[in-house]
């Protein structure tokens, strides 16, 4: 009974190495390298994130189907070296759910659409548009004469109409004024204002300026009886400062006016 023993274990052992060396040939086999009794465990981690010591990192050991071949990371042990752990990238399959999201397009046109339009109202509401500066007449006059000197002193008193077309408020800083008769100017003002004109509306700006006329030709027409017009054709010439949206901008106007000089009042126009 002892002979037969040593002898069965010699065939089974054999029968076993040619299997091993026959599977190893045809690469069948897949059979992971143990560590050694040296070697330090401790420093991999398994792909399940449990310990060395759990059953979830032990390596995987049985044999291969055909067409089947090692991990390149971990070699099949199942676990990979703890200074590789954020180094490598988990691979996703092409066919999973998460590489196709649904409704793609349709969020990106959504998107695109909502930066156009909100593109397009920023433009409209913010594009500059003009600021309209307008002479409005003459609101009150009075007039002296000297005699001596053959000078006619005109003091007048004028409106300007400022009509705001933006959606933001226009802010009037300062207004200049100067009076030419005959190509020869005769008055000069200038009035620090400081008006904020609403979005969409209109303002008014009232400025007094005084005159001295020393054309002898325009003195008989205004002290001459025997005439019943006694006008003065006045040219005005003004600049506008306003600022908006940190920018400063200067308006120009101009406009004739015809004053009676005849040495009558004009009283102000009822509001």
């Amino acid at each position: 009974m002892n002979a037969l023993f040593p002898k069965a274990m010699d065939q089974i052992l054999s029968w076993f190495r040619k299997l091993c060396s026959r599977q190893e040939r045809e690469g069948e086999l897949i059979v992971p390298k143990k560590p050694a009794a040296g070697d330090d465990v401790s420093g991999y981690a398994s792909i399940n994130g449990g310990d060395a010591a759990s059953p979830s990192c032990m390596p995987y050991v049985g044999i291969a189907s055909r067409g089947c071949v090692n991990c390149p990371t971990c070699q099949g042990t199942g676990r990979i070296p703890r200074e590789q752990e954020k180094q490598l990238v988990a691979l996703i399959p092409y066919g999973d759910q998460r590489l196709k999201p649904r409704r793609t397009k349709l969020y990106v046109c959504l998107a695109v659409t909502i930066c156009l339009l909100a593109s397009l109202l920023v433009m409209y509401f913010l594009f500059p548009r003009s600021i309209a500066v307008t002479p409005a007449g003459l609101n009150a006059t009075s007039v002296t004469f000297n005699t001596t000197a053959f000078i006619i002193n005109l003091n007048m008193t004028n409106t300007v109409n400022i009509t705001n077309n933006n959606f933001y408020t226009v802010s009037v800083s300062q207004l200049d004024i100067e009076i030419l008769h005959m190509a020869v100017v005769v008055g000069k003002t200038s009035l620090k204002a400081q008006l904020d004109v609403r979005p969409l509306h209109s303002a008014q700006i009232f400025y007094n300026i005084s005159n001295k006329i020393t054309d002898y030709n325009t003195y008989n027409i205004c002290t001459w009886t025997k005439i019943k017009v006694h006008n003065v054709v006045l040219h005005i010439q003004g600049t506008l400062t306003c600022s908006y949206l940190c920018h400063s901008e200067q308006l120009a106007f101009e406009s004739y006016q015809y004053v009676d000089c005849r040495g009558n009042t004009t009283l102000p126009r009822p509001p």
